[in-house]
């Protein structure tokens, strides 16, 4: 097949399965230094903005690295991407386990964030040019490897952050993202063909001349709006085990609460990919927003162990299918050529927004002695997001008597 029939075919779906095993592996950076976080406080002796630091600066290079590395995709293809990350991150990850101080951990936190970064943006542009019909629930399963990377990750390093401690775990990382991530990247050397690039930018020139934004102004509202909404889906996530220590319920527990949050989530990313294939991705991305804040409401009185639980697989089900769905409205109104620096870029600024975030809540924390005012914080960044998709949404539907393809 050399035309628009790759689209949506079994290659199409069987280079997806690639790519989500892919993403499950390669976006361990993300999560490991969250499970790590209070132990590595406790070891170098730092407050909880110091020691929320090496994630704020795995998240800058983790958003540096989907801008970048998605150019690189662009031009090169994804194989070059991932074989390259691969090693970066096992480079990086194998120092810092012998680092002598949080700031040389935060200095090579960005390498490992920026390597990791290929597994996520990069890696969603790629499978987003493979589906036309299904691009939806393509672009979501491959997203959701991120949140599996979570939910399994924190689990399975428990045993050797308790037994060896958080050096153990990084020692072990830098090995298996090495022996897994380049073999199966070496799968995925094929190109999708011109004539299908083609037939697809065929249909997204016509959804972009019923938008009422160009391009660019509707990339850098995205762009802010993604701030805004993972500014408040950062709190939880990365801050989540931290809470359970504060609270006398141990890091193991916190563990497993960030675990439950992410399997929602991925539940979450599944539904909106067959949601946003339906409904299209602003509408599937301001319902998500709307959810994530009620979300965020249920934290403010919960502090017991059930109640935490309970509103932890809340968030993850309301909030999973916000990221993703930035990338589909990208890739609905923008050219596929385009596709690596222009999806790389919006996800680069929801990535910097989890990294503001993550630090916020921290240095919130500090001030006010707990995290309540951090959730605060995290609801009114979340009516940011949300106001301005209501603004998308308004001026990006169809004149009346226009038409748009399916």
């Amino acid at each position: 097949m050399t035309g628009p029939e790759i689209l949506d075919s079994r290659y199409a779906w069987l280079r997806l399965a690639v790519s989500l095993l892919i993403a499950t592996v390669g976006n361990v950076g993300m999560w490991s230094i969250i499970v790590v976080m209070p132990a590595m406080q406790a070891e170098f002796g730092v407050d909880r903005a110091a020691a929320a630091l090496p994630y704020t600066m795995t998240m800058v290079g983790f958003a540096l690295g989907n801008f970048g590395i998605g150019r690189i995709v662009d031009r090169f293809g994804v194989t070059t991407a991932l074989i390259g990350a691969a090693v970066m991150i096992s480079a990086a990850t194998a120092l810092a386990a012998i680092s002598p101080s949080v700031v040389i951990v935060s200095l090579l936190q960005v390498v490992i964030g920026f390597g990791t970064a290929a597994s996520f943006g990069p890696l969603i542009a790629d499978v987003s040019l493979w589906f036309l019909k299904r691009r939806g629930i393509a672009v979501a399963i491959t997203a959701s490897g991120n949140y599996l990377s979570g939910a399994i990750w924190p689990v399975v390093l428990a045993g050797i952050l308790a037994e060896e401690g958080w050096r153990a775990v990084y020692l072990v990382l830098a090995v298996v993202t090495l022996a897994v991530m380049v073999p199966l990247a070496l799968v995925l050397r094929r190109r999708v063909p011109l004539a299908a690039r083609a037939h697809a930018d065929g249909m997204s020139n016509l959804r972009a001349q019923a938008a009422g934004f160009s391009p660019r102004a509707l990339m850098l509202l995205l762009g802010v709006a993604g701030v805004g909404c993972c500014v408040a889906m950062s709190m939880p996530q990365v801050h989540i085990v931290s809470l359970c220590v504060d609270l006398g319920y141990g890091p193991a527990v916190g563990g497993q609460m960030l675990s439950l949050m992410l399997l929602g989530g991925v539940g979450s990313r599944l539904v909106s990919g067959l949601l946003a294939d339906k409904l299209g991705g602003v509408k599937t991305l301001l319902l998500g927003s709307v959810l994530q804040c009620l979300a965020l409401f249920l934290y403010l009185p919960a502090g017991g162990l059930v109640s935490l639980y309970m509103v932890s697989l809340v968030f993850g089900l309301a909030q999973g299918g916000i990221v993703p769905s930035y990338a589909l409205v990208v890739r609905e109104y923008m050219p596929s050529a385009e596709a690596g620096r222009r999806v790389g870029f919006v996800l680069m600024a929801t990535i910097g927004g989890m990294a503001l975030g993550g630090w916020l809540s921290g240095y919130i924390f500090d001030v006010t002695g707990s995290y309540q005012m951090a959730f605060v914080n995290g609801i009114v960044w979340n009516f940011l997001n949300i106001g301005i998709m209501v603004l998308i949404l308004m001026r990006t539907r169809p004149r009346r008597g226009a038409t748009l393809p399916a």
